[in-house]
């Protein structure tokens, strides 16, 4: 009698659990007609979409043909290495020298050796799928914290887009492991780990420098969060781990090593162009077009910190203080405070690049849906939003790219500009109330 009370007593946990997660899912299937509506489902039907995938990527890795692109030039850049050169001018791969900073050449090694010396494709891929699944669960984590997003948008963030399981498990880019790595970093933020977050965040630039998009939001939340004095160490992480990682090839050859691997002037090829093509191609490598475009990137840059993101009625000026310091005390950032900051951030460098290539879809195709939908708008409906999407797929999917499809791209941009500067943002209300009380 007493060991059966004690067997009830060790299941009384496990089976309160389960009873609670019964209830949870009947209480979701009473809710049925919600459940694609409701942010609260975000993680049911994230894990669907999860176990979705693992079937979408598997049926394209084994049933579409692989493409080779760059995985054989990366594998002869990072094999250079391993034999010993350490001067960045001097590796290249089949489609040029390396350019990438010193991060990549430390991860694409160990997919390397991983891969047989790079011989090995299929498991490369199986890697790359892994490393979908693992971007899609970060990427649902970071929604399940805004709490924006209705859920049923996720099926055209995960199983419908061909450019983006394409860009993972049939090309092997090395720019989905630089957002990967962004979007750990993002988590982090939102854990408040905001030195882990740094670290992560320059790993990621290491990779891939189109993280340094991200820059000016994250920049402006540091300052935000900590001021000055406070924000000094987290940048200072972010600049030692570069150097860190650099330092093989620094000590080499310093100039060379920045040259290559953060070079803001490369030029770009017309005919891989998505964003520009009904240009003429004597304006698209005009350097007085690319000046124009900074200065535009620039400038709204600063529009959208002055009116947008700084919303204290205190001088911009004031972040520079120590927080407690200033006339209106500073509120706990929220979730949506800080994703909305780092993703508009990426989106304007996004919007004004000099040229953007089918493989910088995912530079920021996770974050549309949030761009979308996170500041509601009248005008902008469910299905007119869903229509953008649908543009923006269609325009990255068009192959080679048109004067139609580039120009369409940049409407659905401009569109979701609009929304983002005309929009309710999604600041802490404590903020609007320190504000009337000061």
């Amino acid at each position: 009698m007493a060991a059966s009370l004690r067997k009830r007593g060790r299941a009384g946990p496990a089976a309160l659990a389960a009873g609670q997660c019964g209830q949870w899912l009947r209480r979701a299937w009473q809710e049925r007609r919600l459940l694609l509506l409701e942010p609260r489902y975000t993680l049911l039907v994230a894990a669907c979409l999860c176990l979705a995938e693992v079937g979408i990527t598997f049926w394209v890795i084994h049933r579409v043909a692989y493409t080779e692109i760059d995985w054989k030039a990366y594998m002869a850049e990072v094999e250079g290495v391993i034999n010993g050169t350490y001067d960045y001018t001097q590796l290249q791969g089949d489609t040029g020298p390396l350019v990438y900073p010193a991060g990549f050449v430390y991860i694409f090694m160990g997919l390397y050796y991983a891969t047989g010396r790079g011989t090995d494709i299929r498991t490369a891929q199986h890697i790359f799928a892994v490393l979908y699944l693992a971007t899609l669960l970060l990427v649902f984590l970071i929604y399940h914290q805004t709490c924006k997003v209705p859920p049923f948008v996720f099926f055209f963030m995960c199983c419908a887009s061909y450019r983006v399981h394409s860009i993972f498990v049939l090309r092997l880019f090395n720019d989905p492991v630089a957002m990967a790595l962004l979007f750990l970093s993002i988590n982090l933020l939102l854990a408040q780990r905001w030195g882990w977050g740094c670290c992560c965040f320059s790993l990621a630039v290491s990779v891939k420098m189109n993280v340094l998009l991200f820059a000016p939001g994250l920049l402006f939340l540091l300052l935000t969060q900590f001021g000055l004095r406070g924000a000094l160490p987290k940048l200072g992480i972010c600049a030692v781990l570069q150097v860190v990682l650099g330092l093989p090839f620094l000590l080499e050859n310093p100039i060379g090593y920045l040259s290559r691997s953060f070079d803001l002037g490369r030029q770009f090829l017309f005919r891989w162009t998505v964003n520009w093509r009904f240009l003429p191609e004597a304006l698209f490598l005009h350097r007085a077009f690319h000046l124009a475009l900074l200065t535009a990137h620039l400038t709204l840059l600063l529009l959208f910190t002055l009116c947008r993101w700084h919303r204290t009625g205190e001088s911009i000026l004031s972040l520079l203080k120590d927080p407690s310091k200033r006339k209106v005390p500073p509120q706990p950032l929220t979730p949506n405070h800080i994703v909305s900051t780092l993703f508009t951030s990426n989106f304007i460098g996004i919007c004004f690049s000099r040229s953007l290539h089918y493989q910088f879809y995912v530079w920021y195709f996770h974050t549309l849906p949030y761009l979308l939908w996170a500041t509601p708008a009248r005008w902008l409906t469910h299905l007119l939003r869903l229509l953008v999407l649908g543009l923006i797929e269609l325009s990255w999917n068009t192959y080679p790219s048109t004067s139609c499809s580039s120009a369409a791209l940049h409407v659905c941009h401009a569109v979701i500009l609009l929304q983002l500067w005309l929009g309710p943002q999604p600041f802490p209300k404590t903020i609007q109330h320190s504000k009337k009380a000061h």
